[in-house]
């Protein structure tokens, strides 16, 4: 068995694709994501990348509605459906063919009931779960039973299905998550990017076709996330593709031995709080250290102006134009706000 434990953006993403796919019963969607999530690491780190395909992956990654399909996943050329429970019985042969009797392989996933952490127990064909259901039906009679037979194969059989290949640990070596700030580490003097999302291994194409080893980090940069509609900034990270997809925004994509994360992180329209105070009040980033050509960073606290509409390529002059008292720091003296 494998055990998956989901982080804060694994989670963020299941919820919220299953609110966007309409789910009656979120509970029941999100923990099917999960479990979905939970098999693609598996396939991640010990299937040949060329060898399987995850249906809903761009959905879930991109928290987009997804297309019908029957199947979770395509492995070795059979269609893999994910069954994720809290309750076992779901798991027994009879429950499994009920619900899913078409496809050729299904992969059963346990849950704990705060979803913290998951279990592969293990897959096993339809066709053999089939012969179960036939003999229980004719030996077992109607005389109760005590012990319950769940047909599971271990998950690490699965890899026999496939081609004769060396038994595989490909975990990936990437570093970034969404939400992070980063660089591109041989710029003299980079621009600080918004990591949106890590592409999965059988899409690493970056620009001009070239495959990429590794996993790819499509990347956006703040003058793009600011021309959008909403205020990025208030979006949970995981939900950062699903915006920037929804709002055509242009992401870059790198291989993510060139980025480093950003020594400064800082950029006009952050809002930042200074650590050295012991109630701090909430100030903007008005002047970035790429405008001012150093490491410091200038901002004007919310208490000597009132919020307004102002973009944040904007906010310099507007503090100009109003006589509002900007201070600078070195970026290292400040911290991000601490969301409510």
């Amino acid at each position: 068995m494998y055990r998956f434990t989901p982080d804060e953006i694994d989670h963020e993403r299941a919820h919220h694709q299953a609110v966007i796919q309409g789910a009656d019963d979120l509970d029941v969607k999100r923990i099917g994501n999960l479990g979905e999530l939970a098999f693609e690491q598996f396939c991640r780190e010990y299937l040949p990348v060329e060898m399987w395909e995850w249906e809903n992956e761009e959905a879930i990654r991109r928290c987009n509605s997804e297309s019908f399909s029957g199947h979770d996943f395509e492995v070795f050329g059979y269609t893999v459906d994910v069954k994720s429970s809290r309750d076992v019985s779901a798991f027994l042969p009879e429950s499994l063919v009920e619900r899913d009797p078409d496809d050729d392989i299904v992969v059963m996933v346990w849950h704990r009931d705060n979803e913290d952490s998951l279990m592969l127990l293990g897959w096993e064909r339809l066709e053999t779960l089939k012969s179960k259901v036939k003999t229980e039906k004719e030996f077992s009679g109607d005389s109760p039973e005590k012990l319950d037979h769940l047909a599971a194969r271990p998950m690490n059989e699965l890899i026999d299905l496939g081609p004769n290949t060396a038994h595989m640990n490909q975990k990936p070596e990437n570093p970034f998550s969404p939400g992070d700030r980063v660089v591109k580490s041989s710029d003299s003097e980079p621009s600080v990017g918004i990591v949106v999302e890590v592409l999965p291994p059988e899409q690493n194409t970056g620009a001009f076709g070239h495959e990429m080893d590794g996993e790819a980090v499509r990347v956006a940069f703040p003058s793009s996330l600011d021309e959008g509609p909403g205020a990025w900034r208030d979006h949970h990270p995981a939900i950062l593709a699903s915006y920037c997809d929804d709002q055509d925004i242009k992401l870059w994509t790198y291989k993510h031995e060139n980025l480093a994360f950003a020594e400064n992180p800082y950029v006009s329209g952050d809002q930042v709080t200074k650590t050295s105070h012991n109630d701090p009040n909430t100030a903007v980033v008005v002047e970035d250290s790429e405008e001012r050509g150093d490491e410091n960073v200038t901002v004007a606290f919310l208490g000597d102006f009132e919020e307004e509409d102002v973009s944040p390529g904007e906010l310099a002059t507007h503090c100009e134009e109003n006589g509002i008292k900007r201070y600078t720091y070195g970026h290292s003296e400040l911290e991000f706000r601490m969301a409510d």
